[in-house]
Parts: structure tokens; C-alpha cells; sequence
């Protein structure tokens, strides 16, 4: 992974991002690059709509941070207006979407009760533009075991992290129907649900997925099953897919 990071052209170019996005970059680098500081922590981002200041709780959702606004692994414009955010955390990815233009709109999904309270809070403000589910989503509708990591990133269906919690599930065709039948088109579908994207992609039906101009799944391009009828672009540790021309 370190090799892989390390020759990512994209890395590279968040690290040129780093002084435009950070107006204080001698803080966001410390703890991006040495893990230095106190935590929780307010960090300050530019964006297209104006600065932002989410609570992050450790060096890990800093990582998040320069992944989502400098490297850009979801990358979306103003013109992208309708999120579907599987996994959404503690927001930062949410935050990320809602910041690129006044009419983007999410539809947010996050099981982890702790991570649900730190992300209304980082969308505090935006509470007219996105709607969020408490709960997972999955291959299968129902309840299931759901293992809490200490940072709250790296939690999931079926992580063994000698904590879990019983979550509600929805089935990923349940959530794209209904967002669908509110929306004519997904503009940005991601899905960063902890080693269930594979199983997510498999089980979505493919006339859903056709009605989604771009999928951000998080993983390798080798384990991943591509949809029929889509192209496939590795980006660092994301793999973007859009309908075949």
C-alpha cells in the first residue's frame, strides 16, 4: 500500500492542494503528515462555497480530510446535485459534497451512533440539504452485528474489532429505489462501506446502477465485480465508475 501510495500521481497533486485548501497549512500538515496535535479539533478548509470548520477527533478523520478535499478521491463539482453517500462517518465526505454548490443535495447513510452525532454536528448548518439514515447498508435487509473501531473510520458489517453493536440494515436496492424516486438521477453514488463494496455491487440491480452517472467505491479495481456497461478508473485507493459511452 505504501509503494502504491507513494507512485499515486494523485498524491502528488493533493499535496500541491494542501496551501490552497488549508489556511493553516503549518497545522493541517503537522497533523496530517507527523500526527501531531490535540484532539477533538476544529481544522479549517476552503471551498468553493466558503470555508468550513469540521470537528475532526483524531489524526485518522484528518486523513480523511486530505483525502476528500486535496486528493479528491470523490471528485464532484457544482453540477453534481444529487448524493447518495454510503458510509458517510462523521460527514467529512458529506461536508465535501454540500460545499461544492448551493444546490447539491445528500442522502446520507451511517449505522455507528457515535459517528451520527459527530456528523450532525459537522453539518451543522446544512441541515436543509441532506437527509440521513441511521443505519447500514447491506446485501440483505434486517439487523446485523456491526464492529466499532476506536476512530470510528474504520468500523463495519463483519469487522472483528472485539467491539460491535446490533444495526439496522437496508438493502442497497431499498436505497436506490428511494432515492430515485425522488430524484430522476444519482449524480454521485460512494460507497465506503469496510470491505462490503464488492458484495454492494454485486446485489445493486444493474437497471438502478444505469441511472447513476458516476460510482466512487472504495478498493482495487481487481476486486471489485464491474458492472456491465460501465468503465472503470483506478484512483488511488478508489475506483471510479461511469456508464460506458
Amino acid at each position: 500500500m505504501v509503494l502504491r501510495n507513494v507512485a499515486a500521481p494523485a498524491n502528488y497533486r493533493a499535496l500541491a492542494a494542501m496551501p490552497a485548501r488549508y489556511p493553516d497549512l503549518g497545522d493541517a500538515a503537522r497533523r496530517y503528515f507527523l500526527g501531531r496535535g490535540a484532539y477533538p479539533a476544529r481544522v479549517a478548509v476552503r471551498t468553493p462555497t466558503g470555508p468550513v470548520r469540521p470537528t475532526l477527533w483524531s489524526h485518522h478523520d484528518m486523513f480523511t480530510v486530505n483525502e476528500l478535499f486535496c486528493r479528491a478521491d470523490y471528485a464532484a463539482s457544482e453540477e453534481d446535485r444529487r448524493v447518495v453517500d454510503l458510509g458517510s462517518n462523521i460527514g467529512i465526505s458529506a461536508l465535501y459534497f454540500l460545499s461544492r454548490g448551493p444546490e447539491v443535495r445528500c442522502r446520507l447513510y451511517e449505522p455507528d451512533e457515535r459517528n451520527v452525532e459527530r456528523l450532525r454536528e459537522n453539518l451543522d448548518g446544512f441541515d436543509d440539504r441532506y437527509e440521513l439514515e441511521a443505519a447500514a447498508v447491506a446485501d440483505f435487509a434486517g439487523e446485523a452485528d456491526f464492529g466499532l473501531s476506536p476512530s470510528g473510520r474504520y468500523g463495519g458489517l463483519g469487522v472483528e474489532s472485539g467491539t460491535s453493536t446490533r444495526v439496522r440494515c437496508l438493502h442497497v436496492d431499498a436505497v436506490l429505489e428511494e432515492a430515485l424516486s425522488a430524484w430522476e438521477t444519482i449524480d454521485v453514488l460512494k460507497v465506503d462501506v469496510e470491505g462490503m463494496e464488492s458484495r454492494l455491487l454485486a446485489a445493486a440491480r444493474p437497471e438502478l446502477l444505469r441511472r447513476v452517472r458516476t460510482i466512487y467505491v472504495e478498493g482495487r479495481r481487481r476486486e471489485l465485480p464491474i458492472p456491465d456497461g460501465f468503465e472503470a478508473r483506478e484512483r488511488c485507493e478508489t475506483v471510479r465508475l461511469r456508464p460506458a459511452v
